[in-house]
């Protein structure tokens, strides 16, 4: 039954990676993003199956949880992985493999053999939603249809009405939801909380240990968020933009009240283009922007592009003291390998860079009850180094 199922996935697989070519081939001249200059939606390139519902979760056969010891789990994202980590922890016989690594980008990342045959021996695929895992659609499909509990974190985010939508891509792709929802803490705490009833639900003989696992990861969570906002709301509102790569953080910007502006939109399937560039320039020239940030899923290329084009007309615009996590955390083992220390250096980059850029910018001091504490070399840093 599993190697039929295997069959079907690849073969869905195969017709997904087939439709995908089949696309960009025919859409060459397709027009690009505007940049955005406020917390609102913004256009974007393409997002696959943008209109379609979210898998709901299936029930599991009965008996198949952990017939053989183990309760299999595969995690899509790197922050998808964080938080299973945390809310199995000290239940026996779980074994969670994640997909994707430190810097990856998911909405191009192409599931391997490998990754469709972790998938296929699931009892559970959890995933972050909104279609950020764009390349996977048709596999969880095939998935879902063989009885594997497919389950997107952004479902009770989106239940609760806390995205942020309303982007028509075109005449077919309208009301599309911005996938990077875990900006916000707050979301992140729904998350945990669904996520958690959700394995006590299937698994009611650790469901003490789950509950109580996500209890105390929310209480974290909003200590996160208040430290967060501590610091980023120092900055003088009238200089609050962010200027990245592409348009991840308007969940962040809205949560603790930034303007956001992009060169690409919230999805990456689609290069910027010469107008996208340009359009970037004027408003960081217009709007007197003093730092542009490079994401670490993304090449430098088109931040360094406006960079090059603002000093070509005899200005100046610097790049942020290191690069921002956007879709990926950092590596296994770092701060920024953690959901927590990944919103936290973001955020030391951000008041950082500012405050090397002459803005007067207050950084509190980190909690101590807030884990994991961040490292030394990340509290300081040298104004000097800050890219010009």
């Amino acid at each position: 039954m599993r190697k039929q199922g295997l069959l079907i996935i690849l073969t869905f697989f195969a017709l997904s990676l087939l439709l995908t070519a089949c696309a960009q081939e025919q859409t060459p001249g397709s027009s690009q993003p505007e940049v955005e200059t406020s917390a609102g939606p913004a256009a974007a390139d393409s997002v696959k199956a943008a209109t379609g519902p979210e898998l709901e979760p299936v029930a599991l056969a009965e008996g198949t949880i952990r017939e053989d010891g183990t309760f299999r789990i595969v995690a899509t994202t790197t922050q998808v992985n964080d938080l299973a980590q945390i809310l199995t922890e000290g239940v026996d016989g779980i074994e969670i493999t994640p997909l994707m690594g430190a810097g990856v980008d998911p909405h191009l990342y192409q599931p391997t053999e490998a990754d469709i045959a972790a998938m296929n021996t699931a009892d559970m695929v959890i995933y972050s939603g909104l279609h950020l895992e764009g390349q996977f659609d048709a596999i969880f499909e095939a998935l879902n249809e063989q009885g594997v509990l497919i389950y997107a974190l952004s479902k009770p985010v989106k239940d609760s009405g806390f995205v942020i939508g309303g982007f028509d891509l075109s005449d077919e792709l309208v009301n599309v939801d911005d996938p990077h929802f875990w900006f916000d803490p707050r979301n992140w705490q729904l998350s945990t909380q669904a996520l958690a009833e959700t394995l006590a639900t299937i698994d009611p003989d650790h469901a003490d240990t789950y509950q109580a696992n996500a209890v105390a990861y929310v209480e974290q969570l909003a200590a996160l968020y208040d430290w967060a906002v501590a610091g980023m709301s120092s900055v003088p509102a009238g200089q609050r933009q962010l200027v990245t790569s592409h348009d991840a953080f308007q969940y962040f910007g809205a949560a603790f009240g930034w303007r956001l502006s992009a060169i690409q939109g919230i999805s990456t399937e689609a290069e910027a283009g010469v107008g996208d560039i340009q359009e970037t320039v004027d408003f960081v020239i217009g709007n007197d922007i003093p730092v542009l940030f490079v994401e670490s899923s993304l090449p430098p290329d088109t931040i360094e592009a406006v960079q090059a084009a603002i000093a070509a007309d005899d200005g100046q615009v610097r790049v942020g003291v290191r690069e921002l996590y956007s879709d990926a955390m950092g590596e296994p083992g770092t701060f920024g390998g953690t959901y927590t220390g990944m919103i936290a250096e973001n955020v030391y980059t951000i008041l950082q860079s500012y405050q090397c850029a002459g803005a007067e910018v207050t950084i509190p001091a980190w909690p101590e009850s807030l884990t994991p504490a961040p490292p030394a070399e990340l509290l300081t840093v040298d104004c000097g180094t800050l890219g010009s």
